[in-house]
């Protein structure tokens, strides 16, 4: 059987200038203290573009026990696509994970499976790993088409990545109904589903691979609820939002067994 090291994910979406971000990154190094090796886990976050040169330099010239993380990306290497930013360039500031296909990205700007599979596979060919995001909505939950919805988003995301390749990245399951809600899942909910995750991963890429791949949670993640959530055999790791905006809060998720 795989060890597979929990990844606590700290999404802050449009939240903290880069001044509030560099606060709060030392203010968690500080709380965190040690390496990785220590922690037992990896500490990735994920701020605003306009925040990561700041946080680059922090957690380098620091050497902080966090990983730099970046929420979007387009998938293209360059062009006429204004806003957007291309994975090279987040290559170039030694950024590590990349969210891909959050529900927000899906819901309110439109984001197709498609779109999604075709950053996994830019962003896998810049050297970073992807978090692929997939969860279903309420009315989908309701009428039992959550197993459904969530293979289908798995097995579109990662076609045409290598067992490999897929072994080596991160599936973030997070129920849209429990993201920015204060509902969420039931650990075993969140079990159930993370375990359909594993079964779509070994369909896709073998069993090895899906023995390796690592799968977090998100949806309402805090202090109170993080170890119960972590106590389930599938589940690898947290993407969290609000709660990862503050230092002690996040400290205290990160350092779930310590609850």
């Amino acid at each position: 059987m795989a060890t597979r090291t929990p990844l606590m994910s700290g999404n802050w979406k449009m939240h903290h200038n880069h001044f509030e971000a560099l606060a709060t990154v030392q203010k968690l190094s500080y709380l965190l203290g040690g390496r990785d090796e220590d922690l037992g886990v990896e500490v990735s976050i994920h701020p605003p573009f306009t925040d990561l040169r700041t946080l680059q330099t922090a957690i380098e010239q620091d050497d902080m026990p966090i990983a730099l993380g970046a929420q979007h990306c387009h998938w293209e290497e360059k062009g006429a696509f204004t806003g957007e930013v291309a994975p090279a360039m987040l290559a170039k500031l030694n950024v590590a994970y990349v969210i891909c296909g959050h529900s927000e990205r899906r819901e309110i700007f439109g984001e197709t499976d498609e779109w999604v599979n075709r950053k996994v596979l830019a962003i896998l060919a810049n050297g970073m790993t992807p978090i692929m995001c997939c969860g279903e909505t309420l009315d989908e939950r309701e009428a039992g088409g959550t197993d459904e919805k969530v293979a289908g988003q798995v097995r579109a995301g990662l076609a045409g990545v290598s067992p490999e390749q897929v072994g080596g990245l991160v599936v973030a399951y997070e129920p849209i109904w429990a993201i920015g809600t204060g509902r969420t899942a039931t650990p075993e909910d969140a079990q159930a589903t993370c375990a359909v995750v594993r079964a779509t991963v070994a369909e896709v890429a073998g069993a090895e691979a899906a023995e390796r791949v690592r799968i977090q949670y998100g949806g309402s993640v805090k202090p109170a609820n993080a170890a119960e959530l972590m106590a389930q055999p599938d589940i690898d790791g947290a993407l969290v939002g609000g709660a990862s905006l503050d230092a002690d809060d996040f400290a205290q998720v990160v350092r779930f067994r310590d609850a």
